[in-house]
């Protein structure tokens, strides 16, 4: 059996072993040097993303979920993303579920021990009935979270699809997926620190998966956001920006037809550009299966 001492994210890093001695500017140094190889490291990896995403949109076309899962800062990372979704996509909750070791309580304090129970991933996931319908990500950057390995294993035996997603060559713990997504980050600049480049390349590849995949189901048109949900000034100002560049109006009348679809950027543009209704516009949506593209091109 291998060591956790073996592992590539516990292992010292040679370009900072004497840290601790640096000025401040050649700590900062060091850092952004060390973070310029996650990207690549995540690059590598874009074959088992693009399976991954694959897995999503096939997933939430059949009416499925996506889950995240997680313990600490990997589980606090899908949380996030996952809570990102509705409002920049106006997708459902539910769609995206990012569950965490330990609870709410946990994406604001460390519970010690959580990523040791696997029992209790069976209990968090449980409420959700997992059937073959969804996806399942489990996030464990060492690979040797007990919870993450029991998410997927419940998962697998509901039917569920599967992907790993770790920063290990190697992880310490292994079991059946679907996909593997491995972007090997090496070691931290404070050894075994994994929120530093194994969490960041995390939220890169959370925000690939979850992106490509709305995009897929057509939340974007080119690279517009038009599916946001107009929550708040910031996002009525944008959908109004994006109605004034999509249609000849300008920026008052814009804003007056966003409203007039009840804050809905996509709606507002179908009924502008074809002249209908608000309920007109929302059936040649659904019928053009959400595709912006499909009705104004």
């Amino acid at each position: 059996m291998k060591s956790r001492g073996e592992l590539k994210t516990e292992q010292q890093n040679s370009q900072s072993s004497q840290i601790d001695s640096m000025s401040i500017n050649d700590i900062l140094k060091t850092i952004n040097r060390e973070d310029q190889n996650i990207a690549i490291a995540v690059q590598a990896t874009l074959p088992d993303i693009e399976k991954t995403v694959e897995l999503t949109v096939n997933s939430i076309q059949k009416g499925g979920r996506v889950f995240y899962v997680g313990a600490g800062t990997s589980g606090r990372l899908g949380v996030l993303d996952a809570s990102e979704i509705p409002p920049t996509f106006s997708a459902p909750k539910g769609l995206f579920i990012g569950v965490i070791a330990g609870g709410e309580n946990a994406l604001r304090n460390s519970i010690e021990g959580a990523e040791d129970r696997p029992e209790e991933a069976i209990i968090d996931l449980g409420q959700y009935d997992l059937n073959e319908n969804d996806t399942l990500v489990g996030i464990s950057c060492s690979g040797a979270a007990n919870y993450v390995v029991s998410a997927l294993d419940h998962a697998k035996a509901n039917g569920a699809k599967t992907v790993y997603l770790v920063t290990n060559p190697d992880p310490f713990k292994i079991t059946e997926v679907d996909v593997i997504i491995n972007a090997v980050t090496g070691p931290e600049v404070v050894t075994g620190s994994t929120r530093m480049k194994a969490g960041t390349a995390t939220k890169l590849i959370l925000n690939m998966i979850s992106t490509a995949t709305m995009i897929k189901l057509g939340k974007v048109y080119g690279n517009l956001m038009v599916d946001l949900m107009a929550v708040n000034d910031k996002l009525v100002d944008r959908g109004t920006r994006i109605i004034e560049q999509l249609t000849d109006l300008d920026y008052d009348g814009a804003q007056l037809k966003l409203f007039e679809a009840e804050k809905s950027v996509k709606t507002a543009i179908v009924m502008e550009k074809l002249n209908c209704t608000l309920n007109e516009a929302r059936e040649k949506l659904d019928n053009a299966g959400g595709f912006l593209r499909n009705l104004i091109d």
